[in-house]
């Protein structure tokens, strides 16, 4: 997932993305744990699409700070 996607969602699209990701996470830590996956990169990719989502909703959160002060 590119950055530019992501500020694109909404903040709803956001937390259910969020949430996508750490469900799929999990299953992925469990077949790595059990030998059947294949790619391991896909871990690590994982974990990067699960950061920018954060940021994103963590940036948004300290514009919205910002605005009501």
């Amino acid at each position: 997932m590119k950055g530019k996607q992501v500020n694109e969602m909404t903040d709803k699209e956001l937390a259910a993305k969020l949430d996508e990701l750490k469900s799929e996470l999990f299953f992925l830590r469990l077949k790595h744990a059990t030998n059947q996956l294949d790619n391991p990169m896909v871990l690590v990719e994982t974990r990067r699409d699960i950061a920018r989502v954060k940021t994103v909703i963590r940036q948004r959160e300290i514009a919205k700070a910002k605005e009501a002060k």
